[in-house]
Protein backbone atom coordinates (compact mmCIF):
# COMPACT_ATOMS: atom_id res chain seq x y z
CA UNK A 1 0.00 0.00 0.00
CA UNK A 2 1.26 3.59 -0.74
CA UNK A 3 2.38 5.65 2.26
CA UNK A 4 -0.18 7.86 3.29
CA UNK A 5 0.36 10.61 5.94
CA UNK A 6 -1.83 10.17 9.00
CA UNK A 7 -4.30 12.71 7.77
CA UNK A 8 -5.90 13.87 4.30
CA UNK A 9 -7.45 17.13 3.65
CA UNK A 10 -10.90 17.53 2.48
CA UNK A 11 -11.30 19.88 -0.83
CA UNK A 12 -15.90 19.60 -0.67
CA UNK A 13 -15.69 22.84 0.32
CA UNK A 14 -13.86 24.07 -2.97
CA UNK A 15 -17.10 23.06 -5.23
CA UNK A 16 -18.83 25.82 -3.60
CA UNK A 17 -22.18 23.93 -3.91
CA UNK A 18 -23.92 25.26 -0.98
CA UNK A 19 -23.03 22.46 1.64
CA UNK A 20 -20.29 25.65 3.31
CA UNK A 21 -21.46 28.31 1.54
CA UNK A 22 -20.38 29.29 -2.01
CA UNK A 23 -17.89 31.97 -1.33
CA UNK A 24 -14.52 30.15 -1.77
CA UNK A 25 -12.27 31.37 -4.29
CA UNK A 26 -8.60 29.88 -5.43
CA UNK A 27 -6.71 32.80 -4.74
CA UNK A 28 -8.07 32.30 -0.78
CA UNK A 29 -7.73 29.06 -1.03
CA UNK A 30 -4.08 28.94 -2.35
CA UNK A 31 -2.66 30.02 1.33
CA UNK A 32 -4.45 26.74 2.77
CA UNK A 33 -2.82 24.08 0.15
CA UNK A 34 0.78 25.92 0.30
CA UNK A 35 0.64 25.61 4.32
CA UNK A 36 -0.44 21.73 4.10
CA UNK A 37 1.87 21.08 1.54
CA UNK A 38 5.05 23.01 3.71
CA UNK A 39 3.74 20.51 6.49
CA UNK A 40 4.02 17.37 4.62
CA UNK A 41 -0.09 17.27 4.20
CA UNK A 42 -0.05 16.43 0.55
CA UNK A 43 -3.05 13.48 0.10
CA UNK A 44 -5.88 15.54 -1.07
CA UNK A 45 -9.52 14.13 -1.73
CA UNK A 46 -11.89 15.64 -3.91
CA UNK A 47 -14.87 14.21 -6.01
CA UNK A 48 -16.40 15.80 -9.64
CA UNK A 49 -19.49 15.84 -7.62
CA UNK A 50 -18.00 18.86 -5.25
CA UNK A 51 -19.13 21.69 -7.80
CA UNK A 52 -19.29 19.39 -11.04
CA UNK A 53 -15.97 19.83 -11.62
CA UNK A 54 -14.63 22.67 -9.14
CA UNK A 55 -13.08 21.06 -6.67
CA UNK A 56 -11.23 19.61 -9.15
CA UNK A 57 -10.42 22.38 -10.88
CA UNK A 58 -9.22 24.54 -8.01
CA UNK A 59 -6.84 21.58 -6.87
CA UNK A 60 -5.71 21.29 -9.99
CA UNK A 61 -4.50 24.55 -10.34
CA UNK A 62 -2.60 24.35 -7.18
CA UNK A 63 -0.69 20.68 -8.56
CA UNK A 64 -0.07 22.16 -11.64
CA UNK A 65 3.94 22.58 -11.86
CA UNK A 66 4.64 20.69 -8.88
CA UNK A 67 6.69 17.14 -9.30
CA UNK A 68 3.57 14.26 -9.19
CA UNK A 69 6.24 12.47 -6.33
CA UNK A 70 4.92 15.19 -4.09
CA UNK A 71 1.49 15.01 -3.76
CA UNK A 72 -1.69 12.73 -3.50
CA UNK A 73 -4.76 12.88 -5.34
CA UNK A 74 -8.09 10.55 -3.79
CA UNK A 75 -10.95 11.06 -6.52
CA UNK A 76 -14.46 9.64 -7.23
CA UNK A 77 -16.34 8.10 -9.61
CA UNK A 78 -20.03 9.54 -8.78
CA UNK A 79 -22.75 7.16 -10.46
CA UNK A 80 -24.98 10.17 -10.09
CA UNK A 81 -22.61 12.04 -12.15
CA UNK A 82 -22.08 9.52 -14.89
CA UNK A 83 -24.08 8.40 -18.11
CA UNK A 84 -25.44 5.37 -16.67
CA UNK A 85 -27.02 4.26 -20.51
CA UNK A 86 -24.16 4.42 -21.77
CA UNK A 87 -21.01 1.15 -22.40
CA UNK A 88 -18.12 3.55 -21.54
CA UNK A 89 -19.16 5.22 -18.69
CA UNK A 90 -16.68 4.53 -16.16
CA UNK A 91 -13.67 5.15 -18.90
CA UNK A 92 -15.05 8.29 -19.56
CA UNK A 93 -15.42 9.71 -16.44
CA UNK A 94 -12.39 8.30 -15.31
CA UNK A 95 -10.71 10.15 -18.08
CA UNK A 96 -12.54 13.25 -18.28
CA UNK A 97 -11.36 14.07 -14.23
CA UNK A 98 -8.06 12.58 -15.47
CA UNK A 99 -7.75 15.72 -18.32
CA UNK A 100 -9.74 17.95 -16.30
CA UNK A 101 -6.60 18.15 -13.29
CA UNK A 102 -3.88 17.52 -16.07
CA UNK A 103 -3.23 14.27 -14.27
CA UNK A 104 -2.11 10.37 -15.82
CA UNK A 105 -3.45 8.50 -12.89
CA UNK A 106 -5.08 9.31 -9.43
CA UNK A 107 -3.18 7.37 -6.22
CA UNK A 108 -6.58 6.66 -5.02
CA UNK A 109 -10.08 6.31 -6.69
CA UNK A 110 -13.40 5.68 -5.01
CA UNK A 111 -17.07 4.39 -5.67
CA UNK A 112 -19.09 7.65 -4.19
CA UNK A 113 -21.89 5.87 -3.47
CA UNK A 114 -24.00 2.99 -3.35
CA UNK A 115 -26.48 3.84 -6.23
CA UNK A 116 -25.83 0.52 -7.97
CA UNK A 117 -22.68 -0.36 -7.00
CA UNK A 118 -21.92 -3.43 -7.95
CA UNK A 119 -22.47 -3.07 -11.62
CA UNK A 120 -19.64 0.27 -11.02
CA UNK A 121 -17.79 -1.64 -9.14
CA UNK A 122 -17.56 -4.24 -12.02
CA UNK A 123 -16.92 -1.38 -14.86
CA UNK A 124 -14.02 -0.05 -12.59
CA UNK A 125 -12.51 -3.32 -12.04
CA UNK A 126 -12.79 -4.20 -15.71
CA UNK A 127 -10.65 -0.62 -16.30
CA UNK A 128 -8.02 -0.91 -14.44
CA UNK A 129 -7.69 -4.98 -14.83
CA UNK A 130 -3.94 -5.61 -16.34
CA UNK A 131 -2.92 -1.88 -16.17
CA UNK A 132 -0.27 -0.24 -14.60
CA UNK A 133 -0.29 2.41 -12.21
CA UNK A 134 -3.42 1.28 -10.26
CA UNK A 135 -4.45 3.56 -7.83
CA UNK A 136 -5.51 2.24 -4.52
CA UNK A 137 -9.31 1.31 -5.09
CA UNK A 138 -11.75 1.99 -2.57
CA UNK A 139 -15.85 2.76 -2.02
CA UNK A 140 -16.97 5.32 0.09
CA UNK A 141 -21.05 5.16 2.04
CA UNK A 142 -21.32 1.25 1.70
CA UNK A 143 -22.06 -0.95 4.52
CA UNK A 144 -20.28 -4.30 5.73
CA UNK A 145 -22.22 -6.52 3.21
CA UNK A 146 -21.68 -4.13 0.29
CA UNK A 147 -18.08 -3.64 1.25
CA UNK A 148 -17.60 -7.50 1.38
CA UNK A 149 -19.13 -7.30 -2.16
CA UNK A 150 -17.35 -5.00 -3.55
CA UNK A 151 -13.94 -7.03 -2.09
CA UNK A 152 -15.42 -9.94 -4.26
CA UNK A 153 -15.83 -8.20 -7.31
CA UNK A 154 -12.39 -6.60 -7.76
CA UNK A 155 -10.68 -9.92 -6.49
CA UNK A 156 -12.66 -11.68 -9.46
CA UNK A 157 -10.27 -9.52 -11.52
CA UNK A 158 -7.16 -9.64 -9.52
CA UNK A 159 -7.80 -6.56 -7.73
CA UNK A 160 -7.80 -5.70 -4.10
CA UNK A 161 -10.43 -3.17 -2.01
CA UNK A 162 -7.68 -1.23 -0.36
CA UNK A 163 -9.77 1.80 1.26
CA UNK A 164 -12.76 2.34 2.56
CA UNK A 165 -14.73 6.28 3.18
CA UNK A 166 -17.43 6.60 5.44
CA UNK A 167 -18.78 9.47 8.05
CA UNK A 168 -17.39 8.74 11.29
CA UNK A 169 -17.28 11.11 14.22
CA UNK A 170 -17.88 10.51 17.91
CA UNK A 171 -21.74 11.35 16.99
CA UNK A 172 -21.57 8.66 14.36
CA UNK A 173 -20.16 5.07 15.26
CA UNK A 174 -22.21 3.81 12.99
CA UNK A 175 -19.46 2.31 11.09
CA UNK A 176 -17.55 0.90 14.12
CA UNK A 177 -20.85 -1.07 15.54
CA UNK A 178 -21.74 -2.60 12.35
CA UNK A 179 -18.15 -4.45 12.20
CA UNK A 180 -16.88 -2.35 9.31
CA UNK A 181 -13.78 -0.92 11.22
CA UNK A 182 -13.10 -4.43 12.25
CA UNK A 183 -13.45 -5.86 9.09
CA UNK A 184 -10.88 -3.14 7.68
CA UNK A 185 -8.44 -4.00 9.91
CA UNK A 186 -8.26 -7.58 9.07
CA UNK A 187 -8.19 -7.33 5.68
CA UNK A 188 -5.27 -4.24 5.27
CA UNK A 189 -7.83 -1.99 4.24
CA UNK A 190 -7.46 1.80 5.02
CA UNK A 191 -10.65 3.67 6.82
CA UNK A 192 -11.12 7.04 5.62
CA UNK A 193 -12.93 8.94 8.36
CA UNK A 194 -14.96 11.78 6.84
CA UNK A 195 -16.66 14.37 8.67
CA UNK A 196 -14.60 13.62 11.79
CA UNK A 197 -15.53 17.00 12.99
CA UNK A 198 -19.38 17.08 12.15
CA UNK A 199 -18.65 20.27 9.49
CA UNK A 200 -17.18 22.39 12.46
CA UNK A 201 -20.23 21.40 14.77
CA UNK A 202 -17.64 19.27 16.93
CA UNK A 203 -15.16 22.33 16.53
CA UNK A 204 -15.68 24.42 19.45
CA UNK A 205 -16.96 27.65 16.95
CA UNK A 206 -20.23 27.25 17.38
CA UNK A 207 -22.54 26.50 20.28
CA UNK A 208 -26.41 28.18 20.82
CA UNK A 209 -25.47 31.63 20.96
CA UNK A 210 -23.43 31.31 18.07
CA UNK A 211 -24.99 29.14 15.78
CA UNK A 212 -23.62 28.29 12.01
CA UNK A 213 -24.72 30.66 9.51
CA UNK A 214 -28.41 30.52 8.28
CA UNK A 215 -28.27 29.29 4.92
CA UNK A 216 -26.18 26.36 4.58
CA UNK A 217 -26.85 22.16 4.73
CA UNK A 218 -24.84 22.23 7.09
CA UNK A 219 -26.67 25.07 10.03
CA UNK A 220 -29.88 23.34 8.70
CA UNK A 221 -28.52 19.93 10.31
CA UNK A 222 -26.43 20.76 13.26
CA UNK A 223 -28.29 24.63 14.44
CA UNK A 224 -30.91 22.16 16.16
CA UNK A 225 -28.98 20.30 18.43
CA UNK A 226 -26.13 22.70 19.19
CA UNK A 227 -27.61 22.80 23.05
CA UNK A 228 -26.45 18.96 23.09
CA UNK A 229 -23.34 19.44 20.86
CA UNK A 230 -22.91 22.44 23.74
CA UNK A 231 -22.04 19.64 26.28
CA UNK A 232 -19.52 17.40 23.62
CA UNK A 233 -17.71 20.60 23.21
CA UNK A 234 -17.14 21.48 27.01
CA UNK A 235 -15.89 17.95 27.35
CA UNK A 236 -13.49 18.08 24.34
CA UNK A 237 -12.11 21.84 25.34
CA UNK A 238 -11.03 20.11 29.00
CA UNK A 239 -8.88 17.47 27.11
CA UNK A 240 -8.00 20.44 24.50
CA UNK A 241 -6.76 22.37 27.15
CA UNK A 242 -4.75 19.37 28.85
CA UNK A 243 -2.94 18.88 25.64
CA UNK A 244 -2.44 22.42 25.04
CA UNK A 245 -4.30 22.60 21.72
CA UNK A 246 -7.56 23.87 20.65
CA UNK A 247 -11.49 21.96 20.40
CA UNK A 248 -10.98 21.02 16.44
CA UNK A 249 -7.86 18.87 17.19
CA UNK A 250 -9.22 16.32 19.88
CA UNK A 251 -11.76 14.95 17.66
CA UNK A 252 -9.44 14.35 15.03
CA UNK A 253 -6.72 13.19 17.80
CA UNK A 254 -9.86 10.58 18.65
CA UNK A 255 -10.08 9.63 14.88
CA UNK A 256 -6.77 8.68 14.44
CA UNK A 257 -6.85 6.64 17.63
CA UNK A 258 -9.45 4.45 16.36
CA UNK A 259 -6.69 3.21 13.64
CA UNK A 260 -8.91 5.62 10.98
CA UNK A 261 -7.06 8.00 8.26
CA UNK A 262 -9.42 11.27 8.73
CA UNK A 263 -9.99 13.32 6.26
CA UNK A 264 -10.38 17.06 6.96
CA UNK A 265 -11.91 19.49 5.32
CA UNK A 266 -9.54 22.80 5.25
CA UNK A 267 -11.11 25.95 4.17
CA UNK A 268 -8.78 28.57 6.13
CA UNK A 269 -5.17 28.14 7.07
CA UNK A 270 -5.94 27.24 10.62
CA UNK A 271 -7.75 23.93 9.44
CA UNK A 272 -4.51 23.01 8.29
CA UNK A 273 -2.34 24.15 11.81
CA UNK A 274 -4.97 22.41 13.69
CA UNK A 275 -4.48 18.93 11.90
CA UNK A 276 -1.21 19.30 11.66
CA UNK A 277 -0.96 19.51 15.62
CA UNK A 278 -3.77 16.83 16.19
CA UNK A 279 -1.52 14.34 14.45
CA UNK A 280 0.89 14.51 17.07
CA UNK A 281 -1.21 14.01 20.00
CA UNK A 282 -1.87 10.76 21.52
CA UNK A 283 -5.32 10.06 23.59
CA UNK A 284 -5.56 7.59 26.04
CA UNK A 285 -7.55 4.67 26.08
CA UNK A 286 -9.60 5.72 28.67
CA UNK A 287 -9.64 9.26 27.22
CA UNK A 288 -11.20 8.00 23.89
CA UNK A 289 -13.78 5.84 25.66
CA UNK A 290 -14.67 8.62 28.30
CA UNK A 291 -15.62 10.71 25.04
CA UNK A 292 -17.28 7.92 23.87
CA UNK A 293 -19.28 7.76 26.29
CA UNK A 294 -20.38 10.97 27.03
CA UNK A 295 -21.03 11.19 23.20
CA UNK A 296 -23.55 7.65 22.45
CA UNK A 297 -25.49 9.39 25.87
CA UNK A 298 -26.49 13.04 24.08
CA UNK A 299 -27.97 10.35 21.39
CA UNK A 300 -27.51 13.11 18.43
CA UNK A 301 -28.22 11.42 15.03
CA UNK A 302 -26.03 12.74 12.79
CA UNK A 303 -26.86 10.22 9.66
CA UNK A 304 -27.23 12.92 6.95
CA UNK A 305 -29.70 13.16 4.23
CA UNK A 306 -26.91 11.65 1.61
CA UNK A 307 -26.41 8.60 4.10
CA UNK A 308 -27.63 5.53 6.04
CA UNK A 309 -27.25 3.59 9.22
CA UNK A 310 -24.35 0.99 8.50
CA UNK A 311 -25.71 -2.25 9.95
Amino acid sequence: MKKLPKIALGAWAWGNDGTFGNDFTAETLKPIFDTAMKNGLNLWDTAYAYGMGTSEKVLAGFLKGLPRESYLVSDKFTPQCADASSPTAMKDMIEMQLKLMELNNFDIYWIHNVWDAPKWTEELAKYFEGKENVPLLGVSNHNLAEIKQAAEILKAHGLKLSAVQNHLSLINRSSEHSGILDYCKENDICFFAYMVLEQGALSGKYDTKHPMPAGSARAEAYNPVLDKIEVLNAKLKELADKYNVETAQIPIAWAIAKGTLPIIGVTKTKHVEDAVKAANITLTPEETAELEKLADSLEINAIRFWEKEMK
